[in-house]
């Protein structure tokens, strides 16, 4: 075993991109320099230090926790270039200009540690050229790092050789990326733009000239672009709008420039319509207007024949609609090309476009066709990518129906299928076989990779007719119902998936905790909770199932709804104090009923990621499932002595206000993770760390934690967080409902009608909860809230 440990990054360049990869860096605790020009006035790191400033009002936030900001160290390439020497990757991250990037090499070269890698995250320039003017020792430990906006958030990271950079050097930068700072990497070839970019790209520039051609409107298209697809939600114009009409214009020209001899180069001519709005400075959401302008509360849409704003907000027609929810997708795409509606032949003609285009380059822009389908699901937000659509629509018809369009002149080009797409193996299995994807420059199927970090993810991204383990399915499955499943994978350790939607908690969830606690207490060394879908952006657990408890609450009113509320306190107490370790394998949303049942596990490992609140007062309740006894319970631990009251605040006014973390960092700064819970940057990884987290702690002789007497706040305590609500009511900025709940919240975390300095259990505090979330339920109110809820899936105030 050998490791590659980065000690130090720098990033040269504090543009929206170098600052935010700085940023990640941070997020991930690993030291990072960011580097720009002198300041012509004041402080010669001002450049940087306004940088790190906007980090923090960006949004979606690049920073997990705000307070990191001040971790970055700032420097510039008059002063500080001797800090370049004690770094072990640097990242170039300037303008996409080829001139300028040359002048700072010249400038930094010298200064670059003897084992260091050096790259660029250009988004579509040749690497080869430049690594020109290199020497051979540098240039052997050069390539490309090409990461997407916003970087904390996108998964792809593009990795891109020179003719000359080392092997081991890109497999030391993927095993830093992917386990570090949790990305998922695609090794591209040095072709313009690379994969995600070219292939993107060439789909927006289809996609407009489709749309034209067919008479759509931007909205309509975005519609039937958007979620409907299976892609983000924005669609085709409106992520035009957000990644930047003259980002778009830039990445365009770099195609015109270099791909002359492209056959489908007639479609990489800015469209008239792009051109003009650039032309006009309405760049997109960054100047207010551009295929789309916000006026007032209206959101209108640029007219193509006029080049005015009119009305937005048209849909796909509903045939159209019907058509694209057919969930077998043979009967799909041949609904999609036989229908005679404008709308249904402009999709089946982008996805023959798509399928033209990937089909002709895979050779040289991609290793194999899984990097095509990875680098469009992690860089453009495709839930599928363009080759697993063509194969499970059928590959051998799709090919010949592409063949037929381009042969009636109706395709983008004349150029015919390449000869792979009908030949023997593809033609009987498909690019995507359990033994690999295909690979048209090496004419055989290649596996996934073999680095030792891919040992990490048990379940690794599949593609649509590869190999990979379903995590639905696999292990030995010890029990299973329509709540849960209890299964393992002969690693000692047994796991509990949940299965209902968005993992709410109902009574079978309960049981099969119960029932996971006494299984892994008879022969294994712990229980892991874990989702299958933490990996995909799912939630943890989003609460407590208010709808399946319903039909009890109509039958035998609140009263009826005790017995459910102490199960399931009683069950978050027996993960409390179970005889092996609990450890909640956190990913995604972590609300209410789901936030309590993380807290009672032995340990936490959360991904980055990680939406951690106690929300309940947004239906008008109070947190029942030990979330106020927990924050009672860790400000008296924390308080060490002193007044505990200044160490409950934070967790008085989470609860309140139902304030949800923004990540897993930020979730430690609430409380809601502790000091030594583990934060995991790779979804993928996250139930290896869980598992060997939970061995660890067996190992090393856990015992369950002792059973101690709480000391509360009580009357006093009660007393001085009420006076602040009052305040806060009188002064308009809570509602008296508000207040209500407020006061209920200060009333259990105190301890209540009790002397200060008293002495509770758990139970206590418990009960507490338990009677306040009944009688609200009792409370018309709260009622309407739920209801609204429910109905709505948003907030009602009253």
């Amino acid at each position: 075993m050998s490791n590659f440990i980065v000690k130090k990054v720098a990033v040269l360049g504090a543009g929206v991109m170098g600052a935010q990869i700085a940023a990640h860096c941070v997020n991930a605790k690993v030291p990072v320099v960011l580097f720009d020009l002198p300041a012509k006035e004041g402080n010669k790191n001002g450049i940087v230090l306004r940088a790190i400033e906007n980090l923090k009002k960006l949004s979606p936030a690049p920073l997990g926790n705000k307070d990191d900001a001040a971790l970055i160290e700032v420097a510039n390439y008059e002063d500080n270039l001797d800090v370049l020497a004690g770094c072990d990757l640097i990242i170039e991250a300037i303008a996409e200009r080829m001139d300028w990037k040359h002048d700072l090499y010249k400038k930094v070269a010298p200064h670059i540690g003897a084992n260091a890698i050096f790259a660029s995250n250009t988004s579509g320039l040749s690497i080869n050229k430049l690594s020109e003017g290199f020497d051979a020792e540098l240039k052997a430990r050069f390539c490309g790092v090409h990461f997407f906006n916003p970087p904390r958030y996108m998964h792809l990271v593009e990795l891109i050789p020179t003719e000359s950079t080392r092997p081991e050097i890109l497999d030391q930068l993927e095993t830093f990326l992917t386990s570090t700072l949790g990305k998922g990497v695609v090794r591209a070839k040095d072709t313009p733009n690379f994969i995600a970019n070219r292939v993107g790209i060439f789909g927006m520039l289809a996609t407009i000239h489709e749309a034209e051609k067919f008479g759509l409107s931007v909205d309509v298209v975005d519609d039937l672009t958007g979620a409907k697809l299976g892609r983000a939600k924005s669609g085709t114009f409106r992520t035009a709008d957000v990644v930047g009409l003259d980002t778009m214009g830039h990445v365009i020209r770099t195609m015109q420039e270099t791909l002359a001899d492209d056959p489908f180069f007639g479609v990489y001519k800015t469209p008239e319509v792009l051109a003009r709005l650039i032309e006009k400075g309405a760049l997109g959401q960054k100047t207010g207007a551009g295929f789309y302008k916000k006026v007032g509360k209206d959101i209108q849409r640029l007219d193509f024949a006029t080049g005015e704003y009119v009305a937005g907000g048209a849909k796909a027609a509903d045939i159209v609609g019907r058509i694209l929810k057919e969930k077998d997708p043979v009967k799909k795409f041949k609904a999609m090309r036989e229908s005679t509606n404008p709308q249904a032949q402009f999709l089946w003609a982008i996805f023959r476009d798509a399928f033209h285009y990937i089909a002709f380059h895979l050779d040289t822009i991609a290793d194999n066709a899984r990097d095509v389908d990875f680098a469009m699901r992690w860089g453009f937000g495709w839930s599928v990518g363009p080759f697993e659509t063509w194969q499970a629509a059928g590959w051998t018809q799709i090919a010949q129906w592409v063949k037929e369009d381009i042969e009636a002149g109706k395709a983008l080009c004349d150029a015919p299928l390449p000869g792979w797409v009908f030949d023997g193996v593809v033609a009987e299995k498909g690019v995507h076989t359990p033994e690999g994807s295909y690979s048209a420059s090496k004419k055989a199927y290649v596996p996934l990779s073999d680095l030792p970090v891919y040992q990490r993810q048990q379940f690794r991204a599949p593609v649509v007719g590869g190999s990979g383990l379903d995590p639905k399915t696999a292990g030995t499955t010890v029990f299973e119902d329509d709540s849960v499943r209890l299964w393992h994978a002969d690693d000692e350790v047994l796991v509990i998936s949940l299965k209902t939607k968005m993992h709410v908690i109902g009574d079978g969830v309960v049981k099969g905790i119960r029932r996971g606690l006494a299984e892994a207490e008879k022969g294994f060394k712990g229980l892991v909770i874990w989702n299958t879908d933490a990996a995909e952006g799912g939630a943890f657990s989003a609460g407590a199932d208010l709808q399946s408890a319903l039909p009890a609450f109509m039958m035998g009113g609140a009263k009826a709804m005790d017995p459910m509320v102490r199960e399931l306190q009683d069950t978050f107490m027996a993960m409390k104090y179970s005889n092996i370790p609990v450890v909640a394998a956190v990913s995604g949303l972590a609300l209410g009923g789901g936030c309590e049942m993380a807290l009672h596990a032995s340990k936490r490992v959360a991904s980055i990621e990680s939406y951690i609140g106690l929300v309940e007062v947004g239906v008008g309740l109070v947190p029942a499932g030990g979330g106020l006894k927990e924050a009672a319970v860790r400000a008296s631990i924390e308080a060490k002595g002193n007044d505990i009251l200044q160490f409950l605040k934070t967790g008085f006014t989470n609860a309140a206000t139902a304030q949800v973390s923004k990540s897993a960092l930020e979730a430690k700064a609430m409380g809601y993770l502790k000091d030594d819970d583990i934060i995991v940057f790779n979804p993928y990884e996250l139930l290896h760390v869980a598992k060997t987290t939970a061995r660890a702690m067996f190992d090393a002789g856990y015992r369950a934690p002792a059973r101690r007497l709480v000391p509360v706040t009580g009357r006093y305590g009660w007393a001085t967080i009420r006076g602040q609500l009052v305040n806060m009511r009188d002064g308009g900025f809570i509602s008296a409902y508000d207040y209500k709940l407020g006061d209920m919240i200060a009333e259990i975390v105190t301890g209540g009608d009790v002397d200060q300095g008293s002495m509770v259990s758990e139970q206590w505090l418990l009960d507490m909860e338990r009677k306040a979330f009944i009688e609200l339920l009792n409370n018309p109110k709260t009622q309407e809230r739920i209801m609204g809820m429910m109905q709505n899936g948003k907030p009602v105030r009253n």
